[in-house]
């Protein structure tokens, strides 16, 4: 595996990074103080195809790969982690459920709008009282001649209210049975179908956090991804490339606080000197380097299975829990750098300290990613 990015991922980095300090960072504080979702800021990201990374361009795509997806994440979490969330749930989740399990005329009739931003995708599998516990959701799909009706309640979803589509997963049979699920393509406008609560929330506040209610919402069976019963097959699926978005999200983070950190320390003195020549502080910048460093390894080897087609359920777990780990702690360590400035939201600490957090916990908590490398360690 060769550790160095090649010519186009290069110019990918440089595209989403010129944009991002462009078009985001003026106004990263402004949006996270009114919680307010910046729609305009993803159809602008369309135009560049960041908003169909991985998306073929026969389907009106960008055609590229995880390294430079990967890339695109970081670049842009650096900035704000809330517009790296959101691009990354629509690329990764919804879009990415459609590209992989989607019939030919499926994909034709979607993806076009969804790679050029036309519409925003949202992905709905969490619900109020399952959240890990996926296979006794309560959100049903229940068959009526050529249709489906669809009754329930999804939480926590990135674009719950604004998606102008979404990928959700419905129990097609009994509580806790094998194959008890089945995954559909819902459209906004669809009679029944609604956007819910808004979420306050700690961090990632830009990114929009909702709930989808569905009410006797019916969809033409047309509408259904694969087959009956393989729904959570699939979102297992989807979420080995999911963990490797919020991976890039939280070594985008990282390295934002990061870099943060180290210059702030160069500048700052005390006792005639920059406090980045004390070892107290110099020995949590190394720790920093370091930690980051270990985590892209971990990112880039998920990559490169992902781009080979093997296998990376253990791996890319392992790329998840341990980036969005990393990314509390040097976000905690900036913040202690800072000192009291780092609790003002005068300067960006604060604010990667709070979006941080959310990695731990979204798309699978670091309790479960450490559940699925158990499983894969004991039996492989």
């Amino acid at each position: 595996m060769n550790f160095q990015p090649d010519e186009l991922t290069v110019q990918v980095a440089q595209t989403a990074r010129d944009f991002a300090n462009q078009h985001i960072r003026p106004f990263v504080m402004e949006w996270d103080e009114k919680q307010e979702f910046p729609l305009h800021i993803f159809k602008e990201m369309g135009k560049l195809g960041l908003m169909g990374v991985l998306v073929p361009e026969e389907y009106g795509g960008a055609g590229l790969g995880y390294y430079e997806y990967n890339a695109i994440i970081q670049e842009i979490a650096k900035v704000c982690g809330s517009i790296g969330l959101s691009l990354a749930a629509h690329n990764s989740l919804c879009t990415n459920h459609i590209l992989t399990f989607g019939t030919e005329l499926q994909k034709k009739q979607w993806l076009p709008k969804l790679a050029t931003a036309e519409w925003l995708g949202a992905w709905g599998l969490t619900e109020p009282n399952t959240g890990s516990d996926a296979g006794n959701m309560k959100t049903t799909a229940v068959k009526e001649g050529d249709e489906w009706i669809l009754n329930g309640t999804k939480s926590w979803i990135t674009h719950g209210k604004s998606g102008d589509i979404a990928v959700v997963i419905c129990r097609t049979g009994e509580p806790r049975t094998k194959s008890n699920s089945t995954a559909f393509v819902v459209e906004r406008g669809a009679a029944g179908f609604s956007g819910g609560k808004k979420e306050n929330k700690l961090g990632m506040r830009a990114s929009e956090t909702a709930e989808m209610i569905f009410e006797s919402c019916r969809i033409p069976d047309a509408n259904r991804l694969g087959e009956v019963g393989e729904g959570f097959h699939q979102a297992m699926k989807i979420l080995d490339g999911g963990r490797i978005s919020i991976a890039a999200l939280s070594a985008g983070i990282a390295k934002g606080a990061y870099e943060a950190a180290l210059k702030y320390s160069q500048e700052r003195y005390q006792f005639d000197q920059p406090i980045s020549s004390f070892q107290g502080i110099s020995f949590k910048l190394a720790d920093m380097a370091t930690e980051i460093a270990a985590a892209d390894l971990l990112i880039w080897q998920s990559c490169d299975l992902k781009r080979r087609g093997q296998k990376l359920t253990k791996e890319s777990a392992m790329a998840k829990y341990y980036a969005s780990e990393i990314a509390v702690k040097t976000a905690n360590d900036a913040v202690q750098i800072f000192g009291g400035y780092g609790y003002t939201k005068d300067f960006p600490v604060e604010k990667y300290y709070r979006d941080a957090k959310l990695c731990t916990i979204g798309e699978g908590t670091s309790e479960i990613q450490k559940l699925v490398i158990s499983r894969e360690v004991l039996h492989p």
